[in-house]
């Protein structure tokens, strides 16, 4: 019995995006994919709260402590 609903659903759906006009603004989906920011002087003023982190574990030393262990 389930499968029979299910299947109404998807062709529901299906025509549903088939037939309806959709207005797509291609400048955003561009400006989106390609990550730029609408504000760019807002993102520049505020300070990543991560960067002390990224700073702190920017050296890869887990590796060689990974090595004198097992070698």
């Amino acid at each position: 019995m389930g499968r029979g609903r299910t299947k109404a659903k998807q062709t529901k759906v299906a025509r549903d995006l088939k037939y309806r006009s959709y207005s797509t603004d291609f400048a955003s989906l561009e400006r989106e994919l390609r990550g730029e920011q609408y504000d760019s002087d807002a993102a520049e003023t505020e300070p990543d709260p991560y960067a002390e982190l990224a700073d702190r574990y920017a050296e890869d030393d887990d590796d060689d402590n990974y090595d004198r262990q097992t070698g």
